[in-house]
């Protein structure tokens, strides 16, 4: 069975208002909840759905576009280039002396959770790299 979410949990996992979501759903951008009012109930769908449309808004692409996109048209979306001022939230994990990883997590769709994993495993893989050279 896939994992549903509440709309408030769906808009705290794309970080995205409650009602710009309404939106999406009422412009028929994001697949209707299963359910009604407060039970309503989205899926894993609806998560990718607002994950790419947050994704191709940020690149600067028109909602008429991001429609265009979701049908299946070209999906390359070229990186909006950085413009002076432009503020981003990132994730800097100290591996080891020298060794650093940048994690954007809006850009790379992933929740607080995902970005703790995902620094839990490399640390244990940069360990077990460094282990082996130690015994080779």
């Amino acid at each position: 069975m896939s994992h549903t979410y509440l709309l408030s949990e769906l808009c705290a996992l794309v970080d995205l208002p409650v009602r710009t979501v309404r939106y999406y759903v009422q412009q028929g951008l994001v697949d209707r909840p299963e359910g009604e009012t407060r039970a309503a109930r989205y899926g894993e769908r609806q998560l990718e759905q607002l994950r790419l449309i947050k994704k191709w808004t940020t690149a600067g692409l028109s909602l008429d576009r991001v429609r265009d996109l979701l049908r299946g048209q070209d999906p390359d979306v070229p990186e909006r280039p950085k413009r002076r001022g432009t503020l981003e939230v990132v994730s800097r994990l100290t591996i080891d002396d020298g060794v650093e990883l940048v994690i954007e997590p809006s850009r790379a769709g992933l929740t607080p959770e995902q970005v703790r994993v995902l620094s839990r495993e490399v640390i244990r893989l940069y360990d077990a790299v460094r282990s082996q050279d130690a015994e080779g």
